[in-house]
């Protein structure tokens, strides 16, 4: 997949009615633009101007952190920096070997190939990968049994950009073929600010600075999270006031979207809701706090759980969920003696095994 822009840089983005044409305009191009980040920013800078000067391909680099922080948009960048076509794909999409050995073999020289979701590739294919990384050579198995024989196929020289959320399932031998890692922290408010204010420009929406901070303030420390919230406060703007996005009207349009002060959305208050209201604040285990809120286990331990704990409102015990003072001080509640440590809390909410960690 090329990466080049899907819309021209002069239209403006109200002009394109698609909601992924708007996210695509939204991504910086270049890492001058890219806001935020500062070190990993500086760091692979660094790393693709050197690799300019000596007229080689980058070092393969590894990407991790949250959704929402840039993984996509820095592959993106980099491709652009040295002006190579970028080509994209996802661990779950590589399920066997020859699936890999298709997409290496096809590559150009000098073209970064972008693995999205690195940590879910299977195990024959990962191995493949070593090989390509190291050697830029892959080993086509062709036949079966005691007759199969082994064909190296040479690929061209190539830029693997790995990307992923859960760094600790990765393999040490695959880590340790990355030339630049990275880590993509949570975004301070200060820098949520300029990637607000740059998105409602290319919007052509009308934000005030306390507006934006407003915003920022609610939108997790993540700047995907910051720009949908920036379009749906769009839309209440448009329609319910003067199009204008003041601290006021900001504030207005969330409550209705039903995201609060801190940034906690509809499924994050109902965990806590049950948490502190149906298990006195637990522990509880996580499979039953999901059934008290209709919820698949994975839901609230993928979506709501970490922002929850980053928050400090929840914490993880070998027992269970446990809800923190500043859990029940959220929620406008008391919490009774020793529900910080969950102290009193019958065993009957605690689901047993794997679940309670």
């Amino acid at each position: 997949m090329s990466s080049e822009r899907l819309v021209d840089p002069d239209v403006e983005v109200t002009e394109v009615e698609d909601e992924h044409l708007v996210d695509a305009a939204l991504r910086p191009r270049t890492l001058d633009e890219f806001i935020g980040q500062h070190r990993v920013r500086e760091q692979l800078g660094l790393v693709l101007e050197a690799s300019k000067r000596r007229g080689r391909v980058p070092d393969h680099v590894l990407l991790s952190g949250s959704p929402g922080l840039g993984k996509t948009t820095l592959a993106m960048i980099i491709a652009a920096e040295v002006e190579q076509p970028l080509r994209i794909t996802s661990g779950p999409a590589i399920q066997h070997a020859g699936d890999l050995a298709a997409i290496l073999s096809s590559l150009s020289e000098g073209e970064v190939l972008f693995l999205d979701e690195i940590h879910r590739m299977s195990r024959p294919a990962e191995e493949m990968l070593y090989l390509a990384m190291e050697d830029f050579r892959v080993d086509v198995v062709v036949g079966k049994g005691p007759g199969a024989t082994a064909i190296p196929l040479e690929i061209p020289p190539f830029t693997l950009v790995g990307a992923t959320t859960r760094a600790g399932l990765l393999p040490g031998p695959l880590r340790d073929r990355f030339g630049f890692t990275a880590h993509m922290d949570f975004y301070e408010p200060a820098d949520l600010e300029r990637v607000l204010t740059r998105s409602a420009r290319l919007l052509g929406v009308q934000m005030t600075p306390e507006g934006g901070r407003e915003i920022a303030g609610r939108s997790r420390g993540t700047p995907r999270i910051a720009n949908r919230l920036l379009r749906r406060v769009r839309d209440f703007a448009q329609v319910r006031a003067d199009g204008v996005v003041t601290e006021e009207v900001a504030r207005e349009a969330l409550v209705v979207y039903e995201v609060d002060e801190i940034g906690l959305d509809r499924l994050d208050r109902a965990v806590l809701q049950a948490l502190v209201g149906s298990f006195g604040g637990g522990p509880v285990g996580v499979s039953t706090l999901a059934v008290a809120v209709g919820e698949e286990r994975e839901t609230v331990e993928e979506v709501a759980e970490p922002f929850l704990v980053r928050a400090g409102l929840l914490a993880r015990t070998p027992r269970g969920r446990v809800a923190t003072p500043a859990a029940w001080a959220h929620l406008g509640m008391t919490p009774p003696r020793g529900a910080a440590a969950g102290a009193g809390t019958p065993d009957l909410f605690t689901d047993q095994g794997a679940d309670d960690t």
